[in-house]
């Protein structure tokens, strides 16, 4: 990791005999241990001063969420800075920008839906350079908006618990920072936190659980960084830690064998795309959950296996967080890290609606065939999803969980198609939805066949009787 780190640094200025570095501006940042001199940080390197960052804040809010307002801490009170509405922070990651692209969007997609101070936090100067030195001015770019948050505190009465401060990638390091620096914020949203520089080091040094009341990640590229150039964080690093797809491997992004650790910086520069499909998906998720917050449900697991396989099915006394923007609607989030697991689509919508379906099938014999289903409710229909594929026994049940691409509602009946040499039949189906554990049963035996398929009726418990 030494070598590989190296390759991606320029020459880094002396520290050695420094024990801290002071910023007029910001305060002093201790420079050894623990943020040089470990294993997961050899080398040393000071911030770069808060002139070089150049941290500036671009408040959106709906008086001007065409347009952004830039503000520091002796402007903010003559702006449209509003003390009635919360306060969300945007911090982009290494070699991005806060100006344009995702960050400005994300704001105005949270003004679309709520009243809120939006700044965009654009430290574009200090994160276009080298990765190692990009690593640490994001101690500056923390405290920056700390110093921010205190001048809200302190000149406008304005309390900390209202701020919620977003980071992506290097960002989420940077909101770290500011955590510790200003206690008391309400909460910070971690964005696949930086892998390279961060994981396994002191919380002092990273994201974690302490840095404000309710800290929730989403981590979606967290394959070890060697050898797999996983570049965000498989630490658990809040109070509520997300593995969407498992954390690693997200659909509709290739895999990563053919690149090199040299490919990285012009990655994130937008020449290879593929290379951080993963660690971009974090945001992408963020993004669609604040408009389509059901579809981003996370059931809590010790594994992504052990999701697939039913772990925390359906979402215990009807009550899951949801990964995204409404996570901090979850009242059940503990002093420790929990982890939650869901799937997504490939390509947006990423939402998802999950699925348990039991069905009893008869056969006149054994025979090879797939089983496909497609769930029709009060407002739409799913695709087929194929449930089961293998030889298909006489009077066999068969149980399959689908992540359903539209939010049908209320369930009304069940669609089967059948792919087999014998005619098969549905005898009894059962379909539970995982939010909140409702049931749907085979309305008695009113099942009717259509052509190569079936058309089952569903009700619920209170609208139906349940088939034995």
């Amino acid at each position: 990791m030494f070598y590989v780190l190296g390759l991606i640094s320029f020459l880094l200025p002396s520290v050695q005999g420094l024990e801290e570095i002071c910023y007029e501006e910001v305060g002093c940042f201790p420079v050894g241990f623990p943020w040089a001199g470990t294993r997961e940080r050899p080398e040393g390197g000071l911030p770069w001063s808060p002139k070089m960052v150049n941290t500036r804040f671009l408040l959106f809010t709906r008086d001007n969420a065409d347009h952004f307002q830039e503000i520091n801490s002796s402007t903010i009170s003559d702006s449209y800075f509003q003390t009635t509405r919360k306060t969300r922070f945007i911090i982009h990651g290494f070699i991005d920008v806060g100006t344009e692209g995702w960050v400005p969007d994300m704001c105005n997609a949270m003004l679309s839906v709520e009243d809120i101070n939006c700044l965009s936090t654009d430290w574009s100067d200090g994160s276009h350079t080298d990765y190692v030195q990009a690593a640490n001015n994001v101690r500056v770019v923390g405290a920056e908006v700390a110093d921010l948050v205190k001048t809200l505190r302190d000149d406008l009465g304005y309390s900390p618990s209202l701020v919620h401060v977003i980071g992506h990638s290097l960002g989420a390091h940077a909101a770290g920072e500011a955590g510790k620096r200003m206690p008391g914020i309400g909460r910070i949203t971690g964005l696949d936190p930086a892998q390279p520089y961060f994981q396994d080091t002191p919380e002092e040094v990273r994201l974690d659980p302490s840095d404000a009341t309710l800290v929730d990640v989403i981590h979606t590229d967290s394959a070890p960084f060697i050898p797999s150039l996983g570049l965000g964080t498989g630490q658990l690093s809040g109070h509520l830690d997300f593995f969407p797809n498992g954390g690693i491997q997200m659909p509709g992004c290739k895999q990563k064998e053919e690149y090199n650790i040299s490919d990285i910086f012009i990655a994130f520069q937008g020449k290879h795309d593929d290379l951080v499909c993963n660690h971009l998906r974090s945001y992408r998720y963020y993004m669609e959950s604040i408009t389509t917050p059901s579809g981003f449900t996370g059931f809590p697991a010790a594994s992504y296996e052990s999701f697939s396989s039913g772990a925390g099915f359906p979402c215990p006394a009807n009550e899951c967080p949801v990964m995204g923007h409404y996570a901090d609607l979850y009242s059940g989030a503990t002093p420790s890290s929990q982890t939650y697991y869901l799937n997504t689509g490939d390509s947006p919508p990423f939402a998802r609606w999950r699925y348990k379906v039991t069905v009893h099938i008869s056969v006149p014999v054994s025979v090879l065939g797939s089983v496909w289903l497609s769930l029709l409710g009060l407002n739409g229909k799913t695709k087929m999803h194929d449930i089961y594929s293998g030889r298909i026994q006489p009077k066999q049940t068969h149980t399959a969980f689908i992540d359903a691409e539209t939010k049908v509602g209320p369930l009304v009946s069940a669609h089967f198609i059948w792919s087999s040499r014998n005619e098969a039949q549905a005898k009894s189906v059962t379909v539970e939805f995982g939010g909140d554990g409702t049931r749907y049963y085979s309305c008695g035996f009113r099942a009717a066949s259509v052509g190569p398929g079936q058309i089952v009726p569903l009700c619920n418990r209170a609208a139906g009787p349940r088939d034995q």
